[in-house]
Parts: structure tokens; sequence; C-alpha cells
């Protein structure tokens, strides 16, 4: 069936005919592309909308023809390869899919593709959703060849080869990165097997302290084997869900194993300027006690989410206790005894209610100015389960992750999907709705998706989900009470009050109110100037389901956002640097 679907799609591909490749797709099919017939991400949905795209000119030739994708290969030989489609939760949705490679004519590049097809009320096969992607530029593959062997004629020392690299870097980097958590470092790593001058800047005096210096009890909410990092898996001894400082002890050591150049303690000293003859940028960087400037054709803007969301109420320098935001929440003993109240109820509220109790606070109170949406660790795991045998690679996990458009997993969680994840909680939920937490599971009215509050929010939407790790059952038991449906009014010397009249007295606030909008960050880094040429949004999904200007252009020459979880971060990085070999730019 893969084989004879894929052939004849081949053959409209190779004569250009889009109406014939359109006719490969069920009426309701999806089409995601990325990089191979346009410079963009693209998601479509139904036939007009995809042959409408395929037919677009370009360069005198619709876009098809033009992008001239041949040699249709099954993928027979990874994780990927042609196997039975079965979509668990969901009633009516069997057929087949499988990988498969191709090449692209223009730019010549070599591409990877992947089909979920089901029959039609015909019984003929068709697409239920088709990817292309974009693996390698030629000429701009990936090297993965070991660099320090044996040197001919033994003239350098790894130490030395390292050495004049980092100095080029440092003397001329054709790409600054801004950043060096987990996003920026990929985004490095992917570069430097690439051959391409990247340059990291870290504010903090450490890889990974913008991990290490987040709140004590911290641990990644998803397993181990999703927030891999890039070419170097953690070793099986790690937990399921790693620690904080663990995490953050990790990155430091995969910057020194990837061979990153780092500057520690560095940040950009004033607005950056672009020349536009040149194509460069002027970058002042405060290196240590230094000014240095940089010239890079590149500027990777990789600084993770915005700066804390610290709401203002009348009465705040008045409250007598300790108020602070729980990006600054470093030590709960001090509290013990303690009326605690934590305003928000999302992960970072759910994580610090738990270290409150767990270090003794009399009282500790949740407060829940908005529903959301609570899914547990044991059901999320059930999701998150690779459906690939132990010791497959990540990055097939990753390419079948995204092989499926992201708007297409709304639709399907709003058709059912999110009612079988509900019913998995059902016990969990009953409680919490008992003691008055308030659920949700609507991006808007009508719309229903847990997964959509990760990807379809600007702000990532952290102080609206739950990925419960322990705190929902404290909630059920009383031990963490719930305060809802009121918004705060103001405070007082020795409390929060209610705009229904009601008060909650306290030792300590903490404010786990989330993060401002990305671009509301990057507005005081770039200047209104660069900023105003830029669209309104960096994160969430765009219209068509694809994250927005996330490792894709930016709307300004030179200049990427490189931000998200382990699994983006290390899947669209490839897209990113896949961009630079060529300084290719689509408005």
């Amino acid at each position: 069936i893969s084989a004879d679907w894929l052939k004849s799609l081949e053959v409209a591909s190779s004569t250009g005919d889009a109406t014939s490749f359109v006719s490969h797709f069920l009426s309701d099919g999806w089409f995601r592309d990325l990089l191979c017939f346009s410079w963009n991400f693209r998601t479509l949905s139904g036939l007009e909308k995809i042959r409408g795209f395929l037919s677009e000119v370009v360069d005198g030739k619709p876009r098809l023809e033009h992008s001239g994708l041949r040699d249709f290969k099954l993928d027979d030989h990874t994780a990927n390869a042609p196997s039975p489609l079965q979509m668990p939760g969901l009633q009516g949705i069997k057929g087949v899919q499988g990988a498969f490679t191709f090449i692209i004519t223009k730019p010549a590049a070599l591409g990877r593709g992947f089909f979920r097809l089901k029959q039609d009320a015909d019984g003929k096969w068709k697409a239920l959703t088709l990817f292309t992607n974009m693996q390698d530029l030629v000429g701009h593959e990936e090297s993965s060849a070991d660099q320090h062997g044996l040197y001919e004629g033994r003239k350098m020392t790894w130490e030395e080869d390292v050495d004049a690299r980092f100095r080029a870097i440092e003397a001329n980097p054709t790409v600054l990165i801004v950043g060096g958590g987990q996003a920026g470092l990929m985004s490095a790593a992917r570069l430097r097997r690439l051959g391409i001058r990247a340059l990291v800047i870290e504010k903090n005096a450490r890889v990974g302290d913008s991990w290490r210096q987040r709140y004590p009890n911290l641990t990644l909410h998803t397993p181990t084997y999703h927030n891999s990092m890039l070419y170097s898996p953690y070793p099986t001894t790690f937990p399921e869900y790693i620690p904080k400082g663990k995490l953050a002890n990790f990155l430091d050591s995969y910057a020194v194993d990837q061979e990153l150049c780092i500057w520690l303690s560095s940040s950009i000293a004033s607005t950056p300027v672009y020349d536009p003859p040149s194509a460069r940028w002027t970058v002042e960087i405060q290196h240590g006690d230094q000014k240095v400037f940089l010239k890079p054709k590149h500027l990777v803007l990789a600084a993770g989410h915005g700066s804390p969301r610290i709401p203002t109420w009348n009465g705040m320098d008045e409250f007598q206790g300790a108020l602070y935001h729980s990006d600054f929440h470093k030590d709960a003993e001090q509290f013990r005894g303690k009326r605690v109240v934590v305003v928000g109820a999302g992960n970072a509220s759910a994580d610090i209610c738990e270290d409150f109790v767990a270090h003794g606070a009399t009282e500790v109170t949740m407060v829940q100015r908005n529903a959301t949406c609570v899914v547990s660790s044991t059901t999320a795991e059930k999701s998150f389960k690779s459906p690939f045998p132990d010791g497959t690679p990540v990055e097939e996990l990753d390419f079948l992750t995204n092989s499926m458009p992201m708007a297409f997993i709304l639709q399907l969680k709003i058709s059912g999907g999110t009612q079988h994840t509900k019913m998995l909680d059902k016990e969990l939920h009953d409680g919490l709705r008992k003691v008055g937490f308030n659920l949700t599971w609507e991006l808007s009215p009508g719309r229903t998706s847990a997964f959509g509050f990760v990807l379809e929010t600007s702000d990532i939407l952290k102080h609206h989900t739950v990925l419960d790790v322990g705190c929902g059952k404290l909630i059920v038991e009383g031990r963490v009470k719930i305060k809802q449906g009121q918004d705060i009014s103001h405070l007082d010397k020795d409390g929060i009050i209610f705009k229904d009249g009601s008060k909650l007295s306290a030792d300590v606030i903490v404010l786990a109110t989330g993060y401002e909008p990305i671009m509301k960050t990057m507005r005081a880094l770039l200047g209104n100037e660069i900023t105003d040429q830029l669209p309104p949004e960096v994160w969430g999904l765009d219209s068509e389901g694809e994250l927005n200007q996330t490792y894709r252009p930016s709307g300004h020459r030179g200049l990427w956002f490189a931000t998200g979880t382990f699994g983006i971060s290390r899947f669209f990085s490839k897209h990113l640097v896949g961009y630079l070999p060529l300084s290719v730019y689509t408005s």
C-alpha cells in the first residue's frame, strides 16, 4: 500500500502536476511543509488550500514544479519504517503510516517525509496527513566525523585545535547567540557541526544557572527521554524526572563536551544596530568587566521566557510580611510555622505549595484567579511514552511527533482525545472540584485541548496549566487550601483583601503569576525601531498552527528567536541553522 501510494505521488511531483499531487489526499487531509516548498513553515488543511499553495508561482514556475521533489524512497531501515496506523483513544483512525526520503531540486537539498494513509469512502488509500521536511542543504550537511582523532603529522593537539577554533570564533563570530540555556546550547551545537562560527553569551556565571537558581524542589515535569539534549542523551542512571540542579550540571558539562564557545557573565550592553549594506549587526557586549564590540551576521535570541510578571495592587508596599515572585523562591524552611498564600494556580504555584507543606508551613493557600488545566503525571506519561523500543534515537521520536500538524493535533483533541485524557484523571478531577478548584480544557469556548495550552498562547500560560506531580493530592486532602472565584482588591499590612470583602491573612505571599510576553522583554533589548518591524508575538501558534517567529524568519533580516521545550529546541534548531549557510531570508 505504502509503496504504490508513494510511487504515484512521486510521479505527480516529478511532473509538477499539482492537481494529481493533491488527489493523493483525503478531502479533509493535512499537509505540513518545513522548508521544502518555501523558506518558511506551512500547514494547510483541505484540498483547495493545498492546491493553491503548490500552484503559486515562484521564479516563473508553479511551486511544486519549482521545488522539484523527486527520487521518493520508503525509509525501510529506521524506526519510522512503514507500519500500521492506529491512534489510541480515538475512534475510526486506522491505516498505514511511514517515513520516506526524497531529493529537492531547488534548492539542492535532501528531504525526509512522513505519511499517514487512510481509505476514503471508495476504498482508495489517501493521505490523512503528509509531512515534508528539509533535512540538509547539499554541501552544508552536518558533520558527524571525529575531528579530534589522530592529526596528520601530529602538528596539533586537541587542546590546541579547540583553542584555535575558539580564538577564531571570538575574533569574528558569524552567529551571536544570546542565552546559554537548552535552546541556545543546542543551536550552537548544530552550528558547530556545520562549521559555522557561533559565539554564545550567557548572563550568568555558570552554564545551567538559569535552572540552578530556580526554586529548590523543581524537577522537569516530563520524562527524561523527552528532555534529551541534542547529540548527547542523559546517562541511563538519571532519574525519570530530572531535578533542576542535576539538569544544570549536565548543561554545564554539555557545553564542554560539545566544545561550545561561551562567554559567561556577559550580556548585550546597548541596543544592537543592523547595517543592511553589509548585512551585519554591531553589538556591544559587556563581557565581565570589559566592553567588546562584535559584528555578527546573525543574532539569535535564545534568552528563554519573558521577565517575571508582577501584578500591581494597592497596598503592596504596606504588607509587612515577605512578598516575592516565584522566580525568587529559594528557601521554604525559613517560613516554617508561617501562613503562606501563593497567588496563581500553575506548575510553579503547585510546586511551591508542595515545598511549603513539606517544610512545615502552618497554612498554605493557593489563590486561583483563572480556571486551570490539570493533567496528572501518570496520565501524561502514557501520552509521552515512546512507541519505539528502548535505545531508539530520540531524533526518530522528534520526527514522528513533528510529522503531525499541530493544528491537526488540536482538532483530534477537540473531537475526543481530550475527553479520553480527562477520563484517565477522573478521580483526581472529582476530588479537586469538591474542594472548589476550577478546572478547564478550553483554549476558548468550544476549543478544547490540554495540549494547546502549552503551544497556542504567547506567554506559554504556565500559570494556567498543571502537570500534577503531587500538589493535586494535597489540595484534595485539604493540606493546600483553595481561594477561588474572587479577584484581588488590594493588600494591607497583614494580608490580601478580595473584591468581595473577604481577606486572607498571611506572613508570606508568593506571586506565581507567570511571565511577560517575550516581545515585551525583547523590546527592552532591541529597542523600538527594530521591535516595531517584527510581528507582535513570539511563541504561540499562528493561524496555520505553526510556531510564531520561532526557529523561522522573524520579520527582520539576520534576527532569529530560539525558544521552547527541549523537544522543540532539539528538532527546530536544525531548521534554524538550515537558513544560515545561504543567509536566506523571507519576510
